[in-house]
């Protein structure tokens, strides 16, 4: 077998909170470094995510069933570990660990992929600019009231949507009264 038949094994990781191009992009990339890659894809423990990033918005088997979902993975590891360890190399027999190349601080380490820099074991990906998990969440947030509106239309309750009496009657009577106003004006 030659060397560009041999199965390469690359793993991936992160969190994969409401999975988005930019995350299938980032894969992408790991399956196609080499001509055969097995891309081995790490989606990380919602207690980890929680005690590193916060709370996520989709929890660990949601990020996991979307993760399993994507065309480019041919394997998902659920919970995987924040640091990647030589153990964790050698029982799942990667050959490369790819991500950005920004060193990736947490309050234990400076760089969780050193370990794999050290035994020439990375390869880099690109970021794809313009979307992000916190972008989408920014998005919503600042938009807040017309989705909470949009759903009040759609039949939620208050309760459903987290939102005290006050808030949610002065949403919902101010879409009535703008729907009377439109149906006159017609």
């Amino acid at each position: 077998m030659n060397t560009q038949e041999k199965q390469v094994r690359v793993y991936a990781d992160g969190v994969y909170d409401m999975f988005h191009y930019g995350h299938a992009r980032q894969l992408e990339q790991c399956k196609k470094l080499f001509p055969n890659t097995y891309l081995i894809v790490g989606v990380c423990s919602q207690e980890d995510v929680e005690k590193f990033k916060g709370k996520s918005v989709m929890d660990g088997q949601q990020r996991y069933e979307s993760v399993k979902h994507c065309k480019w993975a041919d394997e998902v590891v659920y919970p995987a570990p924040w640091i990647i360890d030589e153990k964790f190399l050698n029982d799942h027999n990667i050959d490369y660990v790819a991500h950005d190349d920004i060193p990736y601080q947490t309050a234990e380490v400076d760089d969780a992929y050193a370990l794999c820099k050290k035994l020439g074991k990375f390869k880099a990906t690109k970021r794809t600019e313009g979307i992000s998990t916190t972008d989408i969440i920014g998005k919503i947030l600042k938009d807040r009231h017309k989705y909470l509106k949009r759903n009040i239309e759609r039949g939620m309750s208050r309760q459903e949507l987290g939102m005290g009496l006050w808030e949610y009657y002065q949403l919902k009577y101010d879409w009535l009264f703008c729907q009377k106003r439109k149906r006159k004006q017609d």
